[in-house]
C-alpha cells in the first residue's frame, strides 16, 4: 500500500497525540513503513533522518541488534507477569543496576514519563502523610517546566498550551523562576542567572516550606521551554535548600537521563543526589514503554508498615514488564560495553564544529549545547515558524520539530559524520526557505 492509502486510513481511525487533527488537512501525516539506525522510511521509499530520536527515545537508533536480541530471548522465557505478589529476573537485575548507577534505592515502575511524575508526586505527598505532616502537600515547579500531561503532572507543568484547558482539574502549585541562561543580562554569566534563581527559590521555601512536599525540576535542560539550559550550581544550591527546609527534591530525568546531558544522569554534574529520580524515554532505547521512579531507602521505609493504607498502593497492569526490562538491561550493557559517554563527548565536539554554517548565521540567537543536545533560537517575524521549519525539513528528508522559534537537535547517539553533514545542510537550506517567506501568515499555533 502507498503512503496515501495509509494516510487516509490513519486519518479516519487514529487520534494522534499532541496534535490538532484538522491541521493534517494541510500538512499530511507521514506514514512510516520501516526504520533502521537513524533513518525512517515511508511506504513510498522516501527516507527521513530522525534528528529528534523519535521524541528522544531511540538512543541508539532504530532496530539496534543487541536490544532486539535481548527482547527476543526474553520473549522465549517470559513476556509478562503481574508484579503485585510476583517478581522476575529482568526487573530485579534492572532495579539493582539502576540503584547502583543513581545512588538511590528501591525502584517503582510505570509505563511512561507522565506516570513516573505521578508516582513521584504521590510518593512524596504520602511520605509526609505517613510522618504525620499532612500539611506538606504542595509542590513547587519552575517557570516553563514540563513534566507530563496527566492531571498530577499537568499541575507541575507550566506550558499553558497543555495545562490551561484543564485548570479546574489541577491542584494549584507554586512556581519559581527558571534559571534559564538565556535570561543573562549584560555582564552576567549562566552561573549568575542560576544563583539569582536560587535566591528566589530560597525566598519561596522560607515562606512556604512548611506546606511544601517537594520541588520538581528537569535537571540542566528544560525541554519544552525550548531546550532551556542552565548552570549546575542551581542544582547544588537547590539540594542545600531542600535539605534546609525539609522538602523533597524530585529530578525529572525522563528526557535527559541515560547520557543525553553528557553524564549518565544530569544531576551528577552538580554533585548531588535527588530524593526521587524519574526515568523513561531512552530507558529501553525506544523499543518498549517503560518508566521508573527510584527513591531513597529512608522514603521507602516510611511506607513499610503493618497498616496496608500506609503502603504505596499505586499500580499499572504492565508495571515492570519483563520484555521492557530486558530491553532496558540491554541499553545498560551497551553503555558499559561501548563506553558510550566518552564516545558521545567526541561525537558532540565534532557535530558542534560541523554546525558552524548554521550557528554562525546572523538570525541565530542563544546557541546552546549540552551533551547530545543542541539548540538555538531564530530571530524571525514568522508566527508560524515552527510549523514552516518542520515542513521544510521533512521535504529535505529530515525530522526536526522546533519548539516555538527554538530549533533543537537530539539525534541518536549512533549518528555518523556524513549524517551530521546531511542534517546541517538541510537545516541551512530549510532556514533559507522559511526566512524568505517571513511575510507569510499561516498557522501560528505552536508545534509542541
Amino acid at each position: 500500500m502507498s503512503n496515501q492509502a495509509w494516510l487516509e486510513r490513519s486519518f479516519a481511525a487514529v487520534w494522534h497525540p499532541c496534535t490538532q487533527m484538522k491541521r493534517h488537512e494541510r500538512l499530511p501525516i507521514v506514514p512510516i513503513a520501516s526504520a533502521d539506525g537513524v533513518w525512517l522510511t515511508d511506504f513510498d521509499g522516501k527516507r527521513y533522518l530522525d534528528g529528534v530520536s523519535s521524541w528522544w527515545v531511540n538512543l541508539f537508533g532504530h532496530g539496534h541488534p543487541q536490544i532486539k536480541q535481548a527482547v527476543r530471548e526474553q520473549l522465549d522465557r517470559l513476556e509478562h507477569v503481574m508484579l503485585a505478589g510476583f517478581t522476575h529476573r529482568p526487573v530485579v537485575e534492572l532495579s539493582e543496576r539502576l540503584a547502583k548507577l543513581s545512588g538511590l534505592g528501591h525502584a517503582f515502575y510505570g509505563s511512561d514519563g507522565a506516570s513516573a511524575t505521578e508516582i513521584a508526586l504521590k510518593m512524596s505527598f504520602h511520605y509526609w502523610k505517613n510522618l504525620d505532616r499532612p500539611q506538606k502537600s504542595r509542590f513547587v515547579s519552575l517557570e516553563n517546566s514540563y513534566h507530563g500531561e496527566t492531571v498530577g503532572a499537568l499541575a507541575v507543568t507550566d506550558v499553558p498550551l497543555f495545562s490551561s484547558t484543564y485548570a479546574e482539574l489541577l491542584k494549584p502549585g507554586l512556581r519559581a523562576p527558571s534559571p534559564d541562561a538565556r535570561q543573562a543580562g549584560p555582564g552576567e554569566s549562566a552561573a549568575d542567572v542560576a544563583l539569582r534563581a536560587v535566591r528566589s527559590m530560597e525566598n519561596l521555601l522560607a515562606k512556604h516550606g512548611g506546606e511544601i512536599a517537594a520541588v520538581i525540576v528537569e535537571p540542566l535542560i528544560q525541554g519544552a521551554a525550548g531546550m532551556a539550559m542552565y548552570h549546575p550550581v542551581y542544582l547544588t544550591e537547590l539540594r542545600r535548600l531542600c535539605d534546609r527546609y525539609q522538602v523533597h527534591l524530585i529530578a525529572d530525568e525522563i528526557a535527559v537521563g541515560f547520557g543525553r546531558s553528557g553524564s549518565f544522569f544530569a544531576y551528577q554534574q552538580a554533585g548531588v543526589t535527588p530524593d526521587f529520580l524519574c526515568l523513561s524515554k531512552g530507558i529501553t532505547g525506544g523499543f518498549l514503554p517503560l518508566s521508573c521512579v527510584l527513591t531513597r531507602d529512608e522514603i521507602y521505609q516510611a511506607f513499610y508498615h503493618d497498616d496496608v493504607t500506609r503502603g504505596f498502593l499505586h499500580s499499572h497492569s504492565y508495571t515492570g514488564n519483563a520484555l521492557a526490562c530486558a530491553a532496558a538491561l540491554a541499553v545498560l550493557d551497551i553503555f558499559e560495553d561501548e563506553n558510550v559517554l566518552e564516545a558521545n563527548r567526541l561525537k558532540a565536539a565534532d557535530f558542534t564544529e560541523r554546525m558552524r554554517p548554521l550557528i554562525d548565521r546572523p538570525e541565530i540567537r542563544h546557541f546552546r549545547h549540552q551533551g547530545m543536545i543542541w539548540a538555538f533560537d531564530v530571530e524571525t517575524s514568522r508566527a508560524d515558524f515552527a510549523l514552516a521549519y518542520f515542513s521544510a525539513m521533512l521535504k529535505r528528508g529530515c525530522l526536526l520539530r522546533p519548539i516555538g522559534k527554538s530549533v533543537y537537535f537530539m539525534p541518536p547517539y549512533t549518528l555518523k559524520p556524513e549524517e551530521m553533514d546531511w542534517l546541517v545542510a538541510a537545516g541551512v537550506d530549510a532556514l533559507d526557505e522559511v526566512l524568505a517567506g517571513e511575510s507569510a501568515g499561516g498557522d501560528a499555533t505552536p508545534l509542541p
